[in-house]
């Protein structure tokens, strides 16, 4: 039924994320580096030609944003050292995210197996259960 199949997705989303805790952490925290370092190069970049970026966090906001491919496009950068720095911010952002993406993958595939493996043992369990109960096994 979807019940079980919607207890099965859970309990791998569960596994993936304890059991892939390092690279989330190593993830955020290379996410905070980024944002705080381009942040901070876009705003002292921008000062000058651009009145948008008038404080370090809301050049954080900008890279976040950036970093994210979300792209709002509230901001952007307007002199050519900063369309620099904001074209090397989303080629590196891509990077970062990928990164630890294909170890994430591999422990939700191994996961996913150790899931299924269990849930077929616990049918198995029950349908020779079944058959003993009624006579088919000896």
């Amino acid at each position: 039924s979807s019940g079980i199949n919607a207890e099965y997705g859970l309990l791998v989303v569960m596994r993936v994320v304890s059991s892939a805790s390092k690279e989330f952490a190593m993830l955020a925290m290379l996410i905070m580096v980024f944002v705080l370092l381009f942040g901070t190069l876009l705003y002292y970049c921008e000062m000058g030609y651009n009145s948008n970026f008038n404080s370090i966090p809301l050049g954080c906001w900008w890279a976040i944003v950036t970093v994210t491919t979300v792209g709002y496009g509230d901001l952007a950068p307007k002199s050519t050292i900063g369309r620099l720095i904001g074209s090397v911010a989303v080629v590196l952002g891509i990077v970062i995210l990928a990164l630890p993406m294909t170890v994430i993958v591999s422990k939700f595939n191994e996961s996913y197996g150790d899931v299924k493996r269990k849930t077929e043992q616990d049918q198995l369990k029950r349908v020779r259960a079944h058959a003993i109960a009624n006579g088919a096994i000896y």
